[in-house]
């Protein structure tokens, strides 16, 4: 047997092991998931007993971590742009009125931002308008929607397995295949399990062009050239080669250094793939989950120009 031969052998056992792994976490979750939100449902209406200004603090609380409730639920996938109005799936980019910079109603670029975990539609409009006005650029939200902590994570084991439907991966994947069928390039910005929708959605675009247009892999590649990603903290450990990449890593943050690009000096770094020609900008800064993993304090301080950050210059 050659090098490559047992190189690959040894790439595949432990890629099928972490899958196993990652699927008996996902049939652990689930469980303790439907398990936790029925316990958070008793004891919201044990709280309703009570007449007390404390009662709907404790049950946002409950429902914010277990998923008690989920209004959000009706925007995931929507487009969301200026105001925070959302517009339904397949609707072109060129027909919604983006979030625009503070200083400046006419910028000339657009980017398509994906949300992280236990964001609502407002957090995520919120986060869009500290984008733009950061960037420069015009910001069009596919809306990430939030049913609780638990039910979140939950989904981002199904999303690194690229298993369950996820309304947010199917709109941002027609909102890319669309543009680049439209002969347009697109760029796209991804806060944690943001970056996993982005994955899986590229991947999705990938094999739409490859199989529904017949494209080679080298033309698909191409194809996805006119594609421009960054990722904030990202918890996506595999992209698809094509698109240009610039991943931003705080070596504090354990979503991006457990679960996304790594720190650079973990003995798994060889199984992670940024994506061809990826440029990985690892830095440190801030304390506790917050501090180090917020899309504005941590990662937007950090960010410089793509052009300028794709040849490495983040002084």
């Amino acid at each position: 047997m050659s090098t490559i031969d047992r190189s690959r052998n040894l790439l595949q056992t432990v890629r099928t092991g972490t899958q196993n792994a990652v699927e008996k976490t996902a049939q652990t979750v689930s469980p303790i998931a439907n398990t936790v939100s029925g316990s958070a449902s008793k004891a919201g209406q044990f709280v309703d007993g009570f007449e007390s200004k404390g009662t709907s603090k404790a049950k946002g609380l409950l429902g914010g971590i277990f998923g008690g409730s989920k209004p959000d639920k009706v925007f995931d996938g929507q487009l969301v742009g200026a105001g925070g109005k959302t517009f339904p799936p397949g609707t072109p980019l060129s027909q919604i009125p983006g979030v625009t910079p503070r200083n400046n109603p006419n910028p000339t670029q657009t980017f398509v931002y994906v949300n992280g975990i236990s964001n609502t539609k407002d957090d995520q409009f919120n986060s869009m308008q500290q984008i733009a006005d950061r960037t420069g650029a015009k910001v069009v939200g596919v809306h990430n929607a939030t049913e609780g902590m638990i039910a979140d994570l939950a989904q981002c084991v199904k999303d690194k397995l690229d298993k369950g439907s996820n309304p947010a991966v199917d709109t941002l994947a027609d909102t890319v295949y669309s543009e680049l069928k439209a002969g347009r390039s697109v760029h796209l910005f991804a806060h944690s399990q943001g970056a996993l929708v982005t994955s899986r959605a590229l991947n999705d675009v990938a094999n739409r062009l490859r199989i529904e247009d017949g494209m080679s892999k080298a033309d698909v590649e191409k194809a996805l050239g006119k594609v421009d990603v960054e990722t904030f903290g990202g918890a996506a450990a595999h992209f698809p080669d094509g698109p240009k990449y610039v991943h931003y890593v705080n070596n504090k943050d354990i979503v991006p250094t457990w679960f996304g690009q790594g720190n650079g000096k973990g003995v798994d770094e060889w199984a992670r793939n940024g994506g061809k020609g990826a440029v990985v900008h690892r830095f440190d800064y801030g304390s506790g989950i917050n501090g180090t993993h917020s899309l504005n304090d941590a990662y937007l301080s950090h960010r410089v120009p793509f052009d300028q950050a794709r040849a490495g210059k983040f002084e």
